[in-house]
């Protein structure tokens, strides 16, 4: 049956199902000859953990599956000496996810969740909404005022940061985690970099913001504000007073108009400056009309991070599937509208090729705003006292040739659009003023996979100063480049980091929480059948290998619905002056609900299959004095003869077939 995408009509996707053979398929074949000779193959069941495409595709490494798994009730709170859970499972949940994350209340709602397009459940019908799970957690969190467990001794070990956008935020709390004295420095007034002063009040909350921000703070982490590295301070003086620095300058300088002109214009501005200026509160009017130029950064690939895996097929549409540039367009857009102006957003690209993804273009359009596709900016026209008045645009054909944008201007194609406001949104740029040493001449700096900066001991690097990209990303790099300095501070060489960098679930912190002796353990743990210690013949692959849908059970998933949060679309009318949140956190029970639809790729997640359907009873659960999440069955390899069976049946593919005896 033939995958039907997300516009289907609703009684044809529940009607859809996987199926293992194809539509017309009615030849028997009998397998009992291949199930009780099979034990000539010398295969029996291995546990395999992997890492699941949702996690290899987050860019801040999250454990996903493991959060899911505890929210759903799979995984449980460890519990004290009376049995009793030691927290609630929502608090356990947000603790396994702030391991590689500190911010999931801003990421929940402005991630374009890229580990949803690399969803398996995409196969079956729809991705999994971990955004939106995430969400929920974060908001939890806050609620009820959780902090993170201040590290039980300090190393005497001092870091300096440079930003605290969600890089040099990230890098701080990792450090600080580790028993590091760390100090933040910024030239602004308050902290969050690009989350507060690029992202408007209506999609990042300040009052969250200012509770993720401040979580990190009371782990003891100093500022600096109003204090430029480079211009207040020297670089040198970073280096007498701190034993490392981490550069997370962010791309807070907004590309230009790159038409004739347009230089030194008092109304033609950038995004960057626009945004600013609106979050500072010193945007008082934008003028009757705006025009922005928008959705050109072609360095941002539009959060498909989890297509470059190369196995999802069939991938839906994430909530907020968008490209930095695009959606810094569509703020600008959006901002403007909400004051009442006439807006108009062009993009060198047709509306159904533009970055910024289906549902915020909708959005965009249902509140009045105008956007044209396939224009290229070619000038401005301006008035006698030196003001532009009119964006001068042109007709063109746009591409992504070898990595690098080509455009082909339609002769005689070019007219004016009037405005009395003009913003530029087609990138990001650094500002290296001071800092000129770390300059690679292309815009941008150089880091190793350790984000340790060319030629610079001791001093590391993350988020957009590397490449602009994702706020998730910069989460991401800012914690790997933390592990590179703690390393370097305790006199380690770098480490190797693993092909597939991301937080996977332990079990070895999973039997020491319950108490099973783990003494004389160490990973990875091969080839085990007499050990107490372990799950029979287990291995955890998760660092190297990525579990794709063609090695689960799909037949064991039905459809089920996907659980969304509700959006507030607003017209030209309502949006005038209304800067409300417009996304809506999942209840508790739908959040619990969600995590139910993941398919725990890669992992068990006690579903009996393999328990039920062998033939020979040679699998059977663990005893539960000794069991524990991914340590749920074992294999008496005496009995078990080789028929394949509780692979086959295994729907998360943890059951591998491996040689033994």
């Amino acid at each position: 049956m033939s995958m039907m995408n997300q516009s289907a009509s609703g009684e044809q996707n529940k009607a859809r199902s996987f199926r293992r053979f194809r539509e017309g398929d009615a030849e028997y074949s009998d397998n009992h000859d291949k199930i009780f000779k099979a034990g000539w193959s010398h295969k029996c069941p291995t546990y395999i953990q992997s890492t699941p495409p949702c996690q290899g595709s987050c860019p801040a490494g999250e454990d996903i599956r493991s959060y899911l798994n505890i929210v759903r009730g799979i995984e449980k709170p460890p519990a004290g000496a009376d049995g009793k859970p030691l927290m609630p499972w929502q608090e356990y949940a947000w603790r396994r996810l702030t391991q590689a994350n500190p911010l999931p209340a801003v990421m929940g709602r402005v991630c374009p969740a890229p580990c949803e397009s690399g969803c398996n459940r995409n196969e079956v019908d729809d991705h999994v909404g971990i955004n939106s799970v995430e969400h929920f957690l974060g908001e939890y969190a806050i609620a009820n005022n959780l902090q993170f467990d201040k590290p039980a001794a300090t190393t005497g070990k001092k870091a300096a940061v440079v930003g605290s956008g969600p890089a040099g935020l990230s890098c701080a709390y990792q450090l600080a985690l580790k028993g590091h004295e760390v100090t933040i420095f910024d030239d602004h007034e308050l902290l969050g970099g690009m989350m507060r002063y690029g992202i408007p009040g209506f999609r990042t909350p300040r009052h969250v913001l200012d509770a993720e921000i401040q979580r990190i703070l009371n782990l003891g982490v100093k500022t600096r504000m109003n204090c430029r590295v480079g211009v207040d301070v020297t670089l040198d003086q970073l280096r007498r007073d701190f034993d490392a620095i981490f550069l997370g300058l962010g791309a807070q300088a907004g590309r230009a108009l790159p038409v004739a002109g347009a230089d030194n214009l008092p109304n033609v501005v950038t995004a960057i400056s626009f945004l600013r200026a609106f979050n500072d509160g010193r945007l008082q009017h934008v003028g009757k009309r705006v025009v922005v130029v928008g959705g050109g950064d072609t360095s941002v690939d539009v959060a498909t991070v989890a297509r470059r895996l190369g196995h999802i097929e069939h991938a839906r549409p994430t909530d907020f599937e968008q490209a930095i540039a695009g959606r810094l367009a569509h703020d600008v857009a959006e901002v403007s509208a909400k004051q009442g102006a006439d807006v108009t957003l062009t993009s060198l690209f047709p509306i159904d090729q533009m970055q910024a993804n289906k549902h915020e273009i909708e959005q965009a359009l249902a509140e009045g705003i105008q956007i044209r596709g396939g224009l290229a900016p070619v000038g401005v026209v301006k008035d006698a006292d030196g003001r532009a008045t009119a964006l001068r645009v042109a007709r063109c054909q746009a591409k992504i040739v070898g990595g690098k944008l080509d455009i082909k201007i339609e002769e005689g194609s070019e007219e004016d659009i009037p405005g009395d406001l003009f913003v530029s949104a087609i990138g990001q740029a650094i500002d290296f003023t001071g800092l000129e040493v770390f300059d690679n001449g292309k815009g941008g700096l150089s880091a190793d996979r350790n984000y340790q900066v060319a030629g610079q001991p001791g001093v590391f690097a993350g988020g957009d100063v590397l490449r602009p990209h994702l706020l998730t990303t910069a989460v991401g790099h800012g914690a790997i480049a933390a592990d590179g300095i703690d390393r370097f501070l305790n006199g380690e060489e770098p480490e190797k980091r693993p092909r597939i960098d991301v937080h996977t679930f332990d079990l070895m912190r999973k039997m020491a929480e319950k108490g099973i002796a783990v003494q004389g353990i160490k990973e990875p743990l091969r080839g085990t059948y007499a050990s107490q210690g372990a799950v029979h013949n287990y291995d955890n692959r998760s660092e190297r290998y990525i579990i794709t849908h063609k090695e689960l059970f799909l037949g064991h998933f039905g459809y089920v619905e996907r659980r969304q949060r509700k959006v507030i679309t607003l017209d030209k009318e309502s949006a005038l002056g209304n800067f409300e949140e417009r996304l809506a956190a999942l209840a508790e029970a739908e959040a619990v609900a969600e995590a139910k639809r993941c398919m725990s790729c890669g992992q068990c997640f006690e579903c009996d299959n393999c328990v039920v359907y062998c033939p020979q009873t040679a699998v059977k659960k663990v005893n539960r004095k000794e069991s524990t999440t991914g340590r749920y069955v074992e294999t008496d390899y005496s009995r078990c003869i080789g028929c394949h069976i509780c692979h086959d049946v295994c729907p998360t593919g943890y059951i591998q077939m491996g040689l033994g005896e």
